[in-house]
């Protein structure tokens, strides 16, 4: 359809040019015109498409600004010369402008409607945004972290990231649904949370299609952290350089921490991967591995711990029974 509306706009001003012929001393020079108007539209249309609306002001702010600093400039100059038109002056416009020009481009990412109407309020320019990734939501822990104070400030949900909750709440499988509701029930309670402001924006990347790699973007342009529990999210934002806020590393962080030689009481539940051995876990979900424990399951145990080992996945603990 595109392609059929800028044919029909080249064959328009065409013909408008050739109307212009008695204008013009050659006869096809009216034609030639309106076809390189024509083509120039078609340009500036494809070339704006593909650049985000940001950008746009952001050159356009960088290069008046470079004007502006430009005449400020060369004015005394002026005043003293008495000659505003000279090359010297011309060159400097020029160069002030095109630096304005291309630095308003490389720092329209940090632009954004939010950011323009958070200066016109007074906010302050250095608040620390933290966006909320839907997994984290749906998780729920974030929100008692926040009841305990620890955590407070500016919460970021984008609309995108709303639309994946309800996406999740409303699908037809009774699981996911459940998810959905409590993620949608836990920014609710965030809402009410003293100390704790939830912005809701409308900031969005079309040309992206995954939700995590625009949770990314908005990131980098907003200067915030991502806060989620996807291992795979947590690795992409660090790669782009985005400070990750992970609610798994957190709660490993303040596990209690346990010493080699130390005595515990557990509950051996089941067997291990290897031969004879048991495995219990700890109040805060903390794997303990008892070796020879087979015989225990089912039973409380008084084990001694031999040594903790710390994954990617948390924390382990391998204990041997306390025979003494």
């Amino acid at each position: 359809m595109k392609n059929i509306v800028r044919i029909l706009i080249i064959c328009l001003f065409t013909a408008a040019g050739w109307g212009l012929n008695p204008d013009f001393d050659s006869p096809y020079m009216g034609p030639l015109f309106g076809f390189l108007v024509s083509i120039s539209i078609i340009f500036l249309e494809v070339f704006f498409a593909k650049i985000r609306i940001a950008k746009i002001i952001g050159g356009i702010l960088g290069g008046l600004s470079g004007i502006v600093l430009a005449t400020i400039i060369t004015f005394p100059f002026k005043k003293i010369t008495g000659d505003s038109n000279s090359f010297v002056i011309a060159a400097i416009n020029a160069l002030f402008a095109y630096t304005g020009l291309l630095t308003g481009f490389s720092k329209s990412e940090t632009l954004s409607i939010t950011g323009i109407l958070k200066h016109f309020k007074g906010e302050g320019a250095y608040e620390q945004l933290m966006l909320l990734d839907s997994s984290a939501v749906i998780d729920g822990r974030i929100a008692d972290v926040c009841d305990t104070g620890f955590l407070d400030g500016i919460f970021v949900v984008p609309q995108f990231i709303l639309q994946e909750l309800q996406h999740v709440a409303d699908s037809p499988d009774a699981m996911k649904r459940s998810r959905g509701r409590r993620g949608l029930d836990v920014l609710h309670r965030i809402q009410k949370i003293s100390g704790i402001t939830l912005r809701i924006v409308d900031d969005d990347f079309p040309k992206i299609k995954e939700v995590d790699a625009k949770l990314v973007a908005l990131a980098r342009m907003m200067d915030g952290k991502i806060v989620t529990n996807d291992f795979n999210l947590n690795k992409v934002a660090q790669v782009q350089n985005v400070n990750v806020l992970n609610i798994n590393d957190l709660a490993n962080a303040v596990k209690p921490v346990v010493l080699p030689g130390e005595k515990m009481k557990v509950f051996v539940m089941k067997t291990g991967k290897e031969q004879n051995q048991g495995v219990a876990y700890m109040e805060d979900g903390t794997m303990v591995v008892v070796e020879n424990g087979k015989t225990l399951i089912g039973k409380e145990a008084d084990v001694i711990v031999t040594s903790v080992l710390q994954t990617t996945a948390g924390r382990m603990i391998f204990a041997r029974e306390d025979n003494v």
